[in-house]
């Protein structure tokens, strides 16, 4: 039996002209690619401080490839799950935009369009240094690659992950993209923690437009409360039965 809350979900959004969809780790859970902060989040083994900051790439950028190299390694093994399916579908049927904030790349494989990579992808290198062609990312997805670190191909500097980093900001053309997806009829938050700034200040901005807010994780979290819609299952379970 269908799922009362998801069927009134499902029912306010065959009528939602524009609708975007947030994205965090907890999607990509079910693919057995680990969440940061769940119980068994990488964080729990590393500190981020020593593994996802500028200031350790500088003293250390061959410590910091080989963590990025052993997740790369294991995010190729995993596949997308129902939620990437579901959403993939969405995008290919509706007016819907995707943000997310997972590096992993599974929403791609599964086929998602429209697409907003607001932490960037953990398949993606840039210059480091930043030169004028190495500043726009390429995508390299070989598993291992031939060189830690590896280098940039346009000037021989060291290249580095296109992701944000802590303490970097986001790209202001990513931003102002999902600043503009606020301007909906209806925002879903999945999967995602909703501790991550600026981000998590998307839903709210979507309300604060007027649009219909949604949360779906198996916890409700901080947010949650103060959204039209808290509906408390992981998304590989929830999505595949909401129709749009």
């Amino acid at each position: 039996m269908p799922d009362p809350l998801l069927s009134a979900l499902s029912a306010r959004l065959q009528t939602a002209r524009r609708i975007t969809v947030l994205t965090g780790a907890g999607v990509s859970r079910a693919s057995s690619v680990p969440t940061f902060r769940g119980t068994d989040g990488l964080w729990k083994s590393f500190r981020a401080e020593d593994l996802a900051t500028r200031d350790a790439f500088e003293r250390n950028p061959r410590l910091v490839w080989q963590w990025y190299e052993w997740r790369r390694g294991l995010i190729a093994s995993c596949e997308p799950n129902a939620a990437h399916h579901a959403l993939a579908r969405w995008t290919n049927n509706r007016q819907v935009t995707l943000i997310t904030q997972n590096v992993d790349g599974l929403h791609e494989r599964a086929g998602s369009r429209d697409l907003i990579r607001f932490h960037g992808s953990i398949w993606h290198l840039r210059c480091a240094r930043g030169c004028a062609q190495g500043s726009a990312a390429w995508e390299d997805r070989r598993v291992a690659l031939p060189k830690l670190p590896p280098k940039c191909p346009y000037c021989d500097s060291l290249a580095r992950p296109a992701v944000v980093w802590f303490g970097e900001t986001i790209d202001a053309t990513v931003f102002e993209r999902c600043a503009r997806a606020t301007d909906c009829d209806a925002f879903l938050s999945i999967g995602t923690s909703s501790l991550v700034y600026p981000a998590a200040g998307l839903v709210q901005a979507a309300k604060a437009r007027g649009a219909l807010t949604v949360e779906i994780n198996p916890e409700t979290t901080s947010a949650g409360a103060s959204l039209d819609m808290a509906i408390p299952l992981a998304a590989e379970q929830a999505l595949p039965q909401i129709e749009i």
